[in-house]
C-alpha cells in the first residue's frame, strides 16, 4: 500500500505542458506491472526497458529503441513529412490522429532513419502504437515503400521493428493495398542482393503480420511479443477447439519453425550487430 501510494505520487508530479503532454518529466520509480516490484527508472532506462527480477519487457517508443540502436549522432532522419490524409471521410479519424501525433512527436505510426550500429550502415524503420495502434494506412506503407526503396538504391540492409495492430480500418481497402506495395518493395530490395531483418515485437497482428513482418530473410521477435493474425478467440470459435496457453507468443512461433530467434531486449543491439558484421563486411563474431 506505502509503495503503490508512492508511486502515484510520484506519477502526479509530472509535469505537463498546457496540452496535457508529457514534458520529459518522469516518475522517480516505475512499477512492474508483472511482478509488481517498485524499479528506479532510471535504472530501468539503463536496462533498456527490461525488468531485472522478471524479464518483463516494457512497450518502448520509436525513439527510445532508436536511440539504443544507433551509433550516436549518426542518424538521419528520414521521410518524416509524410503523414495520413482523410480518403474515406471517416468521422472524427484526422482529429484522433492529429493528438496521436501531438502526444508521440512523429507523423505517422513508423519511424525511419539511416545511421549506423557498430560502424555497418543501416536503415531502421520501427513502429509505434502511440499512433492508432500502430495500424498500417497508406502513409505507413509509403515509408516503408520508400525505405525500402532508398535502401536498394543505397545498397544498404534494413531493419522493420513491427508493432502494430494491424491494417487501418479508417483507410478501408487502401490500408490493405500497402501489404502488396511493401512486400513489393521488399523483394526489389531482396532481388538485389540485400539483407532485410524482420523483427516482431509486442503486438504484430491483422495485416502487418501477414505481410512485411514475417518475409524476412531472417526473422526475430523479442520475447514474450504477442504475434498473430486473428485473435485468439476468433480462432478458437472457429475451429472449434482450446488453443495452448503460449498460442501466438513469440516462443510458441519459434518452436513451431516460423522464427529464427527470440532476442532479449537486452541483446537486441549485440545480436543485430553481429548480423550485420557477418553479412555486410564477412567477419565471424561470437554469439550467432
Amino acid at each position: 500500500m506505502v509503495i503503490d501510494l508512492f508511486y502515484k505520487l510520484n506519477r502526479k508530479r509530472t509535469k505537463l505542458d498546457k496540452k496535457g503532454i508529457d514534458t520529459g518529466d518522469k516518475p522517480i520509480m516505475t512499477k512492474c506491472p508483472s511482478c509488481k516490484k517498485m524499479l528506479y527508472t532510471k535504472e530501468l532506462e539503463k536496462s533498456v526497458y527490461v525488468c531485472p527480477n522478471c524479464d518483463y519487457h516494457f512497450p518502448v517508443t520509436s525513439q527510445e529503441r532508436m536511440k539504443v540502436l544507433f551509433d550516436e549522432g549518426t542518424e538521419i532522419r528520414l521521410f518524416d513529412t509524410i503523414t495520413s490524409r482523410n480518403p474515406l471521410d471517416f468521422p472524427n479519424y484526422m482529429s484522433k490522429l492529429e493528438k496521436d501525433k501531438e502526444i508521440a512527436d512523429l507523423n505517422e505510426a513508423v519511424r525511419v532513419g539511416h545511421g549506423k550500429i557498430d560502424g555497418v550502415d543501416v536503415v531502421i524503420a520501427t513502429m509505434d502504437t502511440r499512433i492508432r495502434m500502430g495500424s498500417m494506412g497508406s502513409a505507413v506503407g509509403e515509408i516503408l515503400a520508400r525505405a525500402f526503396n532508398y535502401a536498394t538504391e543505397k545498397k544498404l540492409p534494413v531493419i522493420v521493428f513491427t508493432a502494430s495492430g494491424g491494417a487501418r480500418m479508417q483507410e478501408g481497402i487502401l490500408s490493405l493495398m500497402q501489404m502488396a506495395k511493401v512486400s513489393v518493395a521488399i523483394e526489389r530490395h531482396s532481388n538485389a542482393g540485400l539483407l532485410y531483418i524482420a523483427y516482431m515485437t509486442h503486438p504484430t497482428t491483422g495485416g502487418v503480420s501477414a505481410s512485411f513482418a514475417s518475409v524476412g530473410d531472417i526473422n526475430l521477435a523479442e520475447k514474450g511479443a504477442l504475434i498473430g493474425f486473428a485473435g485468439r478467440r476468433v480462432i478458437e470459435e472457429t475451429i472449434r477447439e482450446k488453443l495452448p496457453d503460449d498460442f501466438q507468443t513469440a516462443e510458441f512461433l519459434l518452436e513451431h519453425g516460423q522464427l529464427d530467434r527470440v532476442v532479449n531486449r537486452k541483446e537486441m543491439r549485440i545480436t543485430l550487430s553481429n548480423i550485420l558484421k557477418l553479412h555486410c563486411n564477412g567477419v565471424k563474431v561470437d554469439g550467432v
